[in-house]
């Protein structure tokens, strides 16, 4: 599959991984200011950004895998990460697996499926009755507006995607791991922070005031400094 990437700056390798839909031209504040100082490569993942897109379901793992091997494909070893949101699902499943990583700043990381009750159950059990006997319809009345604009392909790899929990692969990760939240957050509110950052031993965590989901770009100056000085810490 062909990379879709920027690279920028020279030194130690960072890495940097988008949310999910998003592209790596959403870290353009911190590839502005961490180019300074690393080489960053931005990789744009399958089915996104300028990438190619799917042609078969991808699951965490497998984006993991592909990010093993366009990483290989760049020369990259040892690198720092910075990943935001579904891009944290990532990082923590090539953590968990033991890669060689160095130092992994995860903000609005994604990964804890929530306890589902009574109403979402027959929401599901709604959608898979009209599913049998109008599909077309079903697909457009259930699921989140992100959901249906996803191509057949894409939308069998979110499934994949939202419903994998990542704790038991949190709790393998051994390398240092700075986690950043808005405190505003409502795709991964805080008490999915704290769920991470307990996992993870040795972990920290930081709830930056006044950010929502996008903390990296709410507030770009706190954000940076935040995650230079962790960085940092491991010279």
């Amino acid at each position: 599959m062909k990379l879709s990437y920027l690279q920028r700056g020279t030194g130690k390798d960072l890495v940097m991984l988008h949310g999910y839909l998003a592209s790596k031209e959403s870290f353009y504040p911190q590839i502005e200011y961490f180019s300074r100082f690393y080489r960053v490569t931005a990789l744009d993942f399958p089915g996104m950004g300028g990438a190619e897109a799917l042609t078969e379901p991808f699951s965490v793992g497998d984006y993991a895998a592909w990010t093993h091997r366009a990483l290989a494909e760049l020369g990259i070893t040892f690198p720092h990460i910075l990943a935001h949101s579904f891009g944290g699902r990532v990082a923590l499943k090539l953590l968990s697996r033991g890669e060689a990583i160095d130092r992994a700043v995860l903000t609005g990381c994604a990964g804890v499926v929530p306890r589902r009750g009574v109403k979402y159950r027959l929401r599901v059990g709604s959608y898979r009755l009209v599913k049998r006997i109008a599909p077309a319809l079903a697909e457009r009345k259930f699921g989140s507006p992100e959901y249906r604009t996803l191509s057949p392909v894409m939308r069998e790899s979110y499934k994949k995607i939202v419903n994998e929990d990542l704790r038991e692969d949190a709790k393998r990760i051994t390398r240092p791991v700075l986690f950043v939240y808005g405190e505003r957050d409502r795709e991964t509110p805080v008490s999915t922070a704290k769920i991470l950052h307990a996992c993870v031993e040795g972990s920290r965590l930081l709830i930056l005031e006044h950010c929502g989901h996008f903390a990296h770009l709410d507030d770009p100056l706190a954000f940076q400094l935040a995650a230079e000085e962790f960085y940092n810490a491991g010279l």
